[in-house]
């Protein structure tokens, strides 16, 4: 029988919350949570024989150590395939997929396999070195996703060819493969077909779509600061104790603007981190290091910078879809203009 080996982060692996998210990784014979699930699925073909579990944070702060450690645990094991996740709109439970199945590819040249929802941030970094499958941006999509990484698996495992990223359903890893049609149509003829079905506005489809890249054009640099006028903008979610205009936690599709034109500083007690995504002890004992008020003030006083704009404007980063961050940041761009805001200290977590 194949053997599999699983990767998940410290919430999946029934460690703990993001109260555990420094989790050091250790390995588990057998399968783990929704490894379960993955273990069925590859039955008969194959099983999960291992687990690996480490926590976020830990790879996120340790990547080096993390995945030196993982690949010293597998160093003695017999796998065939290595599948990680999935890992949702989880920012860097992503990242740590997409690092571990980098490094394991490398390391063991197996195959390796994990998915995730389209706009987590680790689609982007890994999706042209490993196979990821589109999945939901939250848990409850896990019998769906986890079944396409098992299928996709088992054809791999019993040696099947591997087909288009289209015709298998992985996210496309910008590698082409040359092929022929099976209509025997020359290349010639189906460009001349495509070219009269848009002259006519008909629907065609492209065999080269090209990447659309939204580029924002570099700012130009304030001329004198002395006279400048600075906005402090974040998407950690630093509000008012209590969180009065009910702000998401993660998924955020609100913003707030709170006014500080009488302090020097956001006084702990008074100002919170609702952010889900990260340990928000350091935050709520000094909200400054997230805004960093403190440090613009004393610039102010000292004339470096002309003044602090009398609102701080806040949201919360983890989970966001890059549609809604797009909406949000347009709007609070709009009041920072005309308020005639010189430039903005944009800070996260």
């Amino acid at each position: 029988m194949k053997k599999a080996i699983h990767y998940i982060n410290q919430f999946f692996g029934q460690i703990g919350g993001e109260d555990k998210a420094d989790f050091e990784p250790e390995i588990r014979e057998g399968a783990v949570g929704p490894g379960l699930l993955l273990n069925n699925l590859l039955s008969p073909e194959a099983e999960v024989s291992h687990t690996i579990i480490c926590g976020d944070n830990f790879m996120g702060s340790n990547k080096e150590e993390a995945i030196t450690r993982i690949l010293n645990y597998l160093a003695d094991k017999e796998f065939d395939v290595f599948i990680a996740g999935p890992a949702f709109m989880a920012g860097r439970y992503g990242v740590a997929c997409g690092e571990i199945c980098k490094a394991v590819k490398g390391r063991f040249n197996v195959p390796v396999i994990t998915s995730m929802y389209v706009e987590n941030p680790g689609v982007e970094m890994f999706r042209k070195e490993i196979y990821i499958f589109p999945g939901g941006n939250g848990a409850v999509t896990m019998r769906i996703d986890v079944p396409k990484m098992a299928t996709f698996a088992k054809k791999i495992l019993s040696g099947e060819t591997i087909s288009s990223a289209e015709n298998e359903g992985y996210l496309p890893r910008s590698i082409r493969l040359e092929a022929f049609k099976e209509d025997a149509v020359s290349g010639a003829d189906r460009a001349v077909n495509m070219l009269l079905k848009k002259i006519n506005g008909e629907e065609f489809k492209t065999e080269m779509p090209m990447p659309v890249i939204d580029r924002v054009p570099i700012a130009t640099p304030v001329k004198d600061l002395s006279q400048a006028t600075i906005a402090l903008v974040n998407s950690g979610g630093i509000v008012p104790l209590g969180n009065p205009d009910r702000i998401q936690s993660a998924s955020a599709t609100k913003w707030g603007k709170y006014n500080i034109t009488d302090l020097d500083r956001l006084q702990a007690g008074e100002w919170e981190t609702i952010h889900a995504g990260f340990d928000p002890s350091a935050a709520n004992s000094d909200p400054n290091c997230i805004v960093p008020l403190d440090a613009l003030k004393s610039f102010e006083n000292e004339g470096k910078i002309g003044r602090v704009h009398e609102y701080v404007y806040s949201t919360v980063g983890t989970g966001t879809t890059q549609a809604e961050a797009s909406r949000m940041g347009a709007e609070i761009a709009q009041q920072l203009r005309e308020a005639n805001v010189s430039a903005v200290i944009l800070t996260s977590t």
